[in-house]
């Protein structure tokens, strides 16, 4: 639920850094590949470097509790034909990553957010019934980051997808 809420407001909050520090966390044996990471979310008007994370991270302290409201309809349901859009040469709303001090970053416009939301509120909504109905069962979200295209790929930042499991 918190990843949701924080996808959400990352979409919504074009001024917020959303960092998640997941590095420490439990993970599942079954997903030990890769170096674990942190996750930062946020809206691409803030054109923040993320060469710059590491030097804003080590300035952070423990924080304070904020009490974040999301509208009824945060997660609006999008059509078919958004996500066909999101497939066109020209469409540019696409969810960006990178890879700095151990964080993955990902930056996008509130469309490129919420292209992928389904993925999250599903994760969010009805993972926790599935795994009561199926203990022991694997709940998950793909996420994707970046251009499908084939024939015009972003060498960069090639497409990926993130893999969000719900664990409880």
């Amino acid at each position: 639920m918190l990843f949701a809420l924080a996808w959400g407001l990352a979409a919504r909050s074009p001024h917020t850094i959303v960092y998640l520090p997941l590095r420490r966390a439990t993970r599942p044996h079954h997903h030990s590949w890769g170096p674990p990471l942190d996750l930062v979310l946020l809206h691409h008007r803030l054109a923040f470097p993320p060469s710059r994370w590491k030097q804003v991270r080590s300035r952070l302290g423990t924080g304070r509790p904020h009490t974040v409201v999301l509208p009824g309809q945060a997660w609006p349901a999008r059509s078919t034909d958004d996500h066909r859009r999101a497939r066109h040469r020209e469409f540019r709303d696409h969810l960006r990553w990178d890879i700095a001090a151990d964080t993955l970053v990902l930056t996008g416009s509130r469309e490129a957010f919420e292209l992928e939301a389904d993925q999250v509120r599903a994760l969010a909504e009805e993972c926790p019934a599935h795994r009561a109905r199926n203990p022991g069962t694997h709940c998950c979200a793909e996420i994707g980051m970046g251009r499908t295209r084939r024939r015009h790929p972003d060498r960069r930042r090639p497409y990926a997808e993130l893999h969000a499991e719900y664990s409880r």
